[in-house]
């Protein structure tokens, strides 16, 4: 029992990071296939799209970062779950981004 109490933190950081991952990759491949991924008309504003989910990553590790300085949870543990919780709102910002409709500027 004591061993499980050791093992479970070194463990439940990295199944609910994969979680979100498995998640956020499958709903990416089953809009791929529908052809539904978001399209922007400027190059500019899809450049945009395409780096939202890699932008919530690296904010998502500030977070993990100045989160995992003032409490008492490992580092390693809050980059990692700054990572994965970044990574689920760079998709979230992607769909909502994506879905909004563009005015081509002159």
């Amino acid at each position: 029992m004591d061993t499980l109490l050791e093992i479970l933190p070194i463990i439940l950081p990295v199944l609910i990071v994969g979680a979100i991952v498995v998640f956020v990759i499958k709903r990416m491949e089953q809009k791929y296939k529908e052809g539904t991924l978001g399209k922007k008309k400027s190059k500019n504003t899809q450049a945009l799209l395409d780096s939202l989910i890699p932008l919530g990553m690296l904010c998502g590790c500030a977070m993990g970062t100045v989160f995992g300085m003032f409490s008492p949870f490992s580092l390693a543990v809050t980059i990692s779950l700054g990572a994965g919780i970044g990574f689920l709102g760079g998709y979230l910002a992607y769909e909502g981004y994506g879905k909004t409709n563009d005015v081509m500027h002159d």
